[in-house]
């Protein structure tokens, strides 16, 4: 008898452990994190450089590649919060980044991403009504979802030769405010362009290709295709 107490307690504690592991990874957003370090590349580090950058730490290049620069931006950032410098973008880094957890997250992007899809929309449809504005960032989500482009919010914007503002610095900019609602709102399902993947001002396009695309709809300057 005594002996089958001990069995049954050992199975309790089996899984009240395997209860804790499931909270632990279900509280860091499902999955978990990557630990990006010198020569690490990929989405997350061109996250961590964008969040880097926009809190004054990294003055480098967007290019998703873990070296000497980033990890002294990582170093920076860590002794200004308290962390150990060690230049290694662990758990409780990207946390403080914003990037570590589901806190800020909306619609299964963090706040970081929101904020690199409204600099882009910033950029690309500065001075176009609201709706154009949407539009913008709703065509940059929809592309996640064609498998003509890569499947990540970073993967689709720093893609070669996607977006003008990523080569004339125009990334670099101010970003608006109506640029944050509007990217908050595109993600939020709203998609004024119709499951548009493509669009253009036609007073500026010199691609005769993107002419040839069929179009959607049309919002103040821009043309949206399919």
């Amino acid at each position: 008898m005594e002996n089958k107490f001990k069995y049954v307690w050992a199975m309790i504690i089996v899984v009240l452990v395997n209860i804790l592991v499931i909270s632990i990874v279900t509280n860091l957003g499902g999955s978990v994190l990557t630990l990006s370090k010198v020569g690490s590349q990929g989405a997350e580090v061109k996250s961590i450089q964008t969040k880097l950058r926009d809190q004054g730490y990294y003055k480098g290049k967007i290019d998703g590649i873990f070296g000497s620069g980033t990890k002294s931006a990582v170093v920076s950032f860590q002794k200004a919060k308290g962390l150990t410098p060690d230049g290694i973008a662990g758990a409780k880094t990207l946390k403080a980044l914003g990037l570590g957890g589901s806190a800020g997250a909306q619609g299964g992007f963090s706040s970081t991403d929101v904020t690199l899809l409204a600099r882009v929309t910033s950029a690309e449809s500065r001075g176009e009504p609201y709706s154009g504005q949407v539009a913008v960032a709703a065509v940059i989500l929809n592309r996640i979802e064609h498998p003509s482009f890569p499947n990540t919010l970073a993967g689709v914007i720093y893609q070669p030769g996607a977006f003008s503002c990523l080569n004339d610095g125009g990334i670099n900019a101010p970003v608006s405010d109506s640029a944050y609602k509007a990217a908050r709102d595109a993600i939020n399902g709203w998609d004024p362009s119709g499951g548009a993947i493509y669009y253009y001002n036609p007073a500026k396009s010199t691609s005769k290709w993107i002419f040839s695309r069929p179009v959607i709809t049309v919002i103040g300057d821009h043309r949206f295709c399919s």
